[in-house]
Formats: C-alpha cells, sequence, structure tokens
C-alpha cells in the first residue's frame, strides 16, 4: 500500500501547498501589508483616522503644557462656537437644569462644585464642595478631568485645544 513512489507523492503534496501558501502570503503583504516588519519598530502612518470624538492624551497633556494664556484665548472666546463643541457634553449632561448621567451644566460658571442638589457626586467631588466652578478651574477640569480631580466619575478625556475649551466656558456662562 505504502510504496516510494506513493511517499513521495504525499511529501510532494505537503512541499507544494506550503510553497503556494507562501506565495499567497508574500502576496497578500505586497498588497494590503503596511510595511511594518514583525518585531520591528517601523512607524506607519495611518491612511486616514475615524473621529470617535475621543481626544487622544498625549494631545491632551501636550496642549496642557504649553501654548497660549487661558486669560488671552478667555477673552476673546465665541460662545456660538462653544455651543457647536458642548455638543460632545449633551450625551452626559443636559443644559435645561435638569440631570442626566451628569449634573446639569446651566449655571455651572461661578455655582461650587458638586452642589447640584440631586445629583449623586463622587467623594472626591463633594470633597470640592467649597470651591467655585470658575472659567480657569473648568479649563483646567477640561484639560484632562480624570488628572485634575483624582477619583471623578467624569470620564470624558478632555478637550486638546485651549480655544475649544475658552468658547465652551464661555457657552456655559451664558447659560446663567
Amino acid at each position: 500500500m505504502f510504496d516510494t513512489m506513493t511517499l513521495t507523492k504525499a511529501v510532494g503534496a505537503v512541499c507544494g501547498a506550503l510553497l503556494i501558501y507562501l506565495f499567497v502570503v508574500w502576496a497578500a503583504e505586497s498588497i494590503y501589508g503596511t510595511g511594518e516588519k514583525a518585531y520591528g519598530a517601523v512607524e506607519v502612518a495611518q491612511a486616514y483616522s475615524v473621529d470617535t470624538g475621543v481626544a487622544d492624551t498625549t494631545q491632551v497633556n501636550a496642549a496642557a503644557d504649553g501654548g497660549a494664556d487661558f486669560a488671552v484665548v478667555f477673552a476673546t472666546a465665541d460662545a456660538a462656537a462653544g455651543e457647536k463643541v458642548a455638543s460632545k457634553c449633551k450625551a452626559c449632561h443636559k443644559f435645561n437644569g435638569a440631570n442626566a448621567t451628569g449634573p446639569h451644566l446651566n449655571g455651572v460658571v461661578g455655582r461650587n462644585m458638586g452642589s447640584v442638589d440631586g445629583f449623586g457626586y463622587s467623594d472626591a467631588m463633594k470633597a470640592l464642595s467649597a470651591d467655585i466652578w470658575t472659567p480657569e478651574a473648568i479649563n483646567a477640569f477640561l484639560t484632562n478631568p480624570k488628572a485634575d480631580i483624582k477619583g471623578t466619575k467624569m470620564t470624558f478625556v478632555g478637550l486638546a485645544k485651549i480655544e475649544d475649551r475658552a468658547n465652551v466656558i464661555a457657552y456655559l456662562a451664558s447659560l446663567q
């Protein structure tokens, strides 16, 4: 049943299948590959990016470290532009005085932190209830909420651009 010729045919079939597999992998890599080698450190730029609404934390931290002075940017802030940026906030906050996942934001500028009745704040936010939400405090919080108030329940990663933060704060100030 198994003679030399049958064994040679079986080994040839396995080797041929492996050779075809290697050619298919090579062709697929040349068509769809990114040029990155296995275990390599080749940096590959993305062909396109999808805005998920979540800021990259490296961009947020870079914006927080340097750039324009907040007071200068806030002096020229545009509340109408801030309303557009604040649409990101509508996933968790309302602007009509009703609480949602987060507390309502109308009247937040000048209000005590963690002071909205009926909202279950984190212990970290309750501890700051004597502090006031000034434009500067909101700017620091919106830069990176988790870093500004350790233990906050807010999961938003922050707004990277100082202009966006200033515009949102101008919009929030107009909601008094």
